[in-house]
C-alpha cells in the first residue's frame, strides 16, 4: 500500500531517537511496524475520511484479548487526501487502550460470508488527550522532539498492570474532561456513576478513584496539591 510505503520511509520512532521504522515480521499479524531499537511495535490504521470520534477495527474478542494480555501495538491513524498526500498523523500510544474505548458492533448477518462475526470500533473520543499525539496536522509534521517529549510524559503508564490501567485510564479521562489545572476529590467524585457502570464489578468505585490519583501522581501526570487538592501537569 501506498501509506505504508510512505510510513516505511518518512517515519520515525516516537519512543526513542531512532529515526526509522521496519516492517513488520510476517508472525505478526497486528503489527505493521516496529523499531529496531527499542522494540516498540506499530498499527497503521489509512482512511480517506477523517472521523475524530472513531474509527473501525478488526475483530471484538480478539481486541479484548490483546488488552488484557498487553499485546496491543501502538496505533498510528493515517488520513490522507484525494492526491494521496498525507494530511494528518495520530499517533494512540499502546497503553491507552482499554475495554471501555472499545464499541462493540453488531454481528454479520447469516447471508454474510462470515455470519455472526462480530468486529469493534476504536473510541478515539473517549481516549484522554494525553493519549492523543500528533504527527502531522492539517499537512504539517509537528516537530520530533515534540512528539517525542509527548510519548515520553506518558510512558509510565505502560509499568500499570492491564488489569489495573482500564482504571487508570478512565479516571484520567474523567480528570480531563474537568477542564481545570487544578482540581479537587469532590469533583472527581462527580463521575462516580460513570465510572461504576463502566467497573461494574467494583462497588468501591471512590476509594479506587483515590488509588488511581496515586497511580496518575507516580506516573507523573498530576501531582498533590493538598489533601482533596490536585493539579495537572502539563
Amino acid at each position: 500500500m501506498l501509506s505504508e510505503e510512505w510510513c516505511k520511509r518518512e517515519l520515525y520512532c516516537p519512543a526513542c531517537d531512532s529515526d526509522r521504522l521496519t516492517g513488520s515480521k510476517p508472525n505478526f499479524p497486528a503489527v505493521d511496524f516496529s523499531c529496531a531499537k527499542c522494540e516498540q511495535p506499530f498499527q497503521l490504521k489509512s482512511l480517506r475520511n477523517w472521523n475524530p470520534k472513531k474509527i473501525v477495527d478488526a475483530g471484538y474478542e480478539a481486541m479484548l484479548r490483546a488488552i488484557r494480555t498487553d499485546r496491543m501495538p501502538n496505533l498510528l491513524v493515517l488520513q490522507y487526501s484525494s492526491t494521496w498526500s498525507v494530511q494528518n498523523l495520530l499517533l494512540v500510544p499502546r497503553m491507552f487502550f482499554s475495554e471501555s474505548v472499545i464499541e462493540k458492533r453488531n454481528a454479520l448477518s447469516p447471508e454474510a460470508r462470515r455470519a455472526g462475526w462480530v468486529g469493534c470500533n476504536i473510541l478515539l473520543s473517549e481516549i484522554p488527550t494525553d493519549g492523543k499525539i500528533p504527527m502531522i496536522s492539517a499537512g504539517l509534521p509537528i516537530r520530533k522532539e515534540q512528539v517525542r517529549s509527548e510519548f515520553s510524559r506518558i510512558k509510565q503508564l505502560a509499568d500499570v498492570p492491564p488489569s489495573l490501567r482500564g482504571w487508570t485510564i478512565d479516571v484520567l479521562r474523567a480528570v480531563r474532561r474537568l477542564g481545570k489545572t487544578t482540581f479537587s476529590l469532590h469533583e472527581l467524585y462527580g463521575f462516580e456513576s460513570e465510572l461504576k457502570s463502566l467497573h461494574p464489578q467494583n462497588q468501591n468505585v471512590r476509594p479506587k478513584i483515590r488509588q488511581q490519583l496515586q497511580v496518575l501522581r507516580d506516573a507523573g501526570l498530576i501531582t498533590f496539591v493538598r489533601p482533596g487538592k490536585y493539579s495537572v501537569r502539563t
